[in-house]
């Protein structure tokens, strides 16, 4: 991604947040089962990541993507150097709420134009899958798509849901392997996590 664009697209996200914060109303396309205040703090840590990542090294900020769920840190894309993946963890964990940073940055030189119009594609289906996908709430969940390697966070209702989300990236065309990193909506990680962030905002 181009880095105007991508400095463009932080500087509108933080826009959006502070907006976000403010309002009576919250819109987001995590709060379902997330909640409100676990959709902001995700989305400040995903911002202050993108700012740790800029500040370190642009290529980092331009070639690793990031998302983030009830403080689960997914970090996609790829870079040159194993030194570079490494940097990558460090400075996620630098942020105050990160409690699990999950790696799957490739260190590779492969991909290009015609890769990346493909992971673009790629991603768009299996949005569309899941979004008319009636058995499945697709608000719950998060794609990334790197060099044909499909990854999925997010929390599920069920195993039965994650199964058939799984499913539909595995029939999409171009894609090499799928990796889900969801976990279930009453996983007892959950729990912990919303009483701390309880305690935090009391």
């Amino acid at each position: 991604m181009n880095v105007l664009i991508k400095n463009f697209l932080l500087l509108i996200s933080i826009i959006i947040l502070l907006n976000s914060c403010a309002a009576i109303n919250i819109t987001t396309s995590s709060v379902k089962e997330k909640g409100i205040k676990e959709a902001i703090s995700d989305g400040m840590i995903d911002i202050s990541i993108n700012k740790e990542f800029l500040n370190h090294n642009v290529n980092m900020f331009i070639n690793v993507e990031i998302e983030v769920v009830e403080g689960r840190v997914l970090l996609t894309g790829s870079v040159k150097k194993p030194k570079h993946r490494l940097d990558a963890v460090k400075l996620a964990w630098k942020i105050l709420g990160v409690r699990e940073v999950i790696n799957e940055i490739d260190v590779t030189k492969k991909g290009g134009i015609k890769q990346y119009l493909t992971d673009v594609k790629i991603k768009t289906q299996i949005r569309y899958k899941v979004i008319t996908d009636k058995e499945i709430s697709s608000i719950n969940y998060n794609f990334e798509v790197v060099n044909g390697n499909l990854y999925i966070i997010g929390i599920s209702n069920n195993k039965k849901e994650l199964k058939k989300v799984v499913k539909h990236a595995n029939n999409i065309k171009g894609v090499l392997k799928v990796v889900s990193h969801a976990i279930m909506k009453d996983d007892p990680r959950r729990k912990k996590y919303q009483r701390k962030l309880q305690e935090k905002n009391d």
